[in-house]
């Protein structure tokens, strides 16, 4: 294994690697840290955590796990994946995390880049942009878990690390990786240990790329390991893809406003279903109930929790966020589990913490990455019957959830 990388979540862990296998790379995805050797073809081993919305303690202990287990396979370089808005609350988990790895592998000019132009998210002079609008007003101020009231990165970052966070920005990046590797030099001497990098274009990201060729550490988005698999002498090809037959479900717990407007658009044309958290956390609505009316249906039929955000605000007050967080998950992991059970072949997921626990639900430990749906989403093998297409609330176009499906099936 050359590559070894440590992802937050689930549904992040899926775009970097379909990032990485684009470039080339023989990639497997794992959930959690495997307990056996990788396989002699793995080139990227990407370790998917359920670490985002953790303490920062336990976030730290699953990731240096991880970072244990990559390095026994031999991997030269470790990459740190986070998602490209930074979810994070003022107390890490990023920092601390970043702090870790950089100490176990005393690794110095660690690059901090959640940038990923492909999906509307740029970072120019440290702040990081959704589209046309900063961070911090592209709705992920309303973030359930994780609401992002900053978009400057540095001063977003600086309470959650112990080091000192510096910044190489857009100029010498346009100039090209040599610019950028003296850029983050000036920066180490300095005496920072975080840079925050500034993208705006792919062609940003590549020049990252090639100026962190000898890092031992990387941290950022998907998007600034576009770059990576040339560092090792791969080139672009696409994943091979055999489509699955049967029935198909999805399943969407975020609360994002491309999430929202996708099932809105999807609800239009086939069967959907909207949960009432209420009714899920007080016992008046069962797992099983839902799993008799998704196989019943026809077409591709959609569950979702995914609500305004004054509304997951009152059902928070009401129950505690984490009670509420929880009580969702749960029942999305096991009306996913039970669906299979019952024949479901495809499961189209929405939401990091939704696909997380649809994916711990179902006790998948290894996916095989498939073409790509929409930027940062690929199609995902999780056994001979089974496929899987696993969604960040923010990604993917209007038609996201017919579109996967289409993909899924091989159509």
């Amino acid at each position: 294994m050359l590559l070894g990388c440590i992802c937050d979540d689930f549904t992040g862990s899926s775009d970097l690697a379909n990032t990485l296998a684009k470039g080339g790379m023989r990639v497997t995805q794992y959930t959690g840290v495997p307990d056996i050797k990788a396989g002699t073809g793995v080139q990227a081993g990407v370790v998917a955590l359920k670490s985002r919305s953790v303490e920062p303690d336990e976030a730290v202990r699953k990731s240096l796990q991880a970072l244990d287990w990559l390095l026994a396979q031999g991997c030269r370089q470790i990459f740190f994946k986070y998602c490209s808005t930074f979810d994070s609350t003022a107390k890490g988990t990023i920092g601390p995390v970043a702090d870790a790895l950089a100490d176990a592998l005393d690794a110095h000019k660690v690059i901090v880049c959640p940038a990923f132009p492909g999906t509307g998210r740029s970072l120019y002079q440290g702040h990081l942009f959704v589209g046309d609008k900063p961070l911090n007003e592209s709705g992920m101020q309303n973030h359930p878990l994780t609401p992002m009231t900053d978009s400057d990165i540095r001063r977003w970052l600086k309470p959650q690390t112990k080091y000192s966070v510096g910044h190489v920005g857009a100029r010498d990046v346009f100039a090209g990786p040599d610019a950028i590797s003296a850029a983050l030099e000036r920066q180490h001497q300095a005496g920072h240990r975080h840079i925050v990098v500034d993208a705006i274009r792919d062609a940003d990201l590549y020049a990252i790329g090639q100026a962190a060729r000898e890092l031992r550490l990387i941290t950022g988005g998907s998007g600034v390991a576009l770059g990576l698999p040339a560092n090792f002498g791969c080139t672009p090809r696409t994943p091979p893809w055999t489509g699955q037959p049967g029935k198909a479900i999805a399943l969407s717990g975020s609360c994002s406003i491309t999430t929202r407007g996708q099932v809105a658009q999807h609800k239009a044309d086939h069967p959907a279903r909207e949960i009432n958290a209420a009714d899920v956390i007080e016992g008046r609505l069962t797992a099983t109930d839902v799993v008799s009316w998704l196989l019943d249906q026809t077409g591709v039929p959609l569950v979702y929790s995914s609500a305004d955000p004054a509304v997951v605000r009152e059902v928070q007050e009401q129950f505690g966020r984490d009670r509420s967080a929880n009580a969702l998950e749960a029942f999305f992991a096991e009306v996913a589990r039970r669906a299979v059970v019952g024949g479901a072949t495809r499961v189209i997921t929405a939401g990091g913490e939704t696909s997380g626990a649809v994916v711990e639900g179902l006790k998948l430990k290894k996916l095989e990455i498939g073409p790509e749906i929409d930027p940062g989403v690929p199609a995902l093998r999780a056994g001979d019957n089974l496929v899987v297409a696993l969604k960040s609330g923010n990604f993917g176009a209007p038609d996201f959830f017919a579109k996967a499906d289409a993909m899924l099936r091989g159509a």
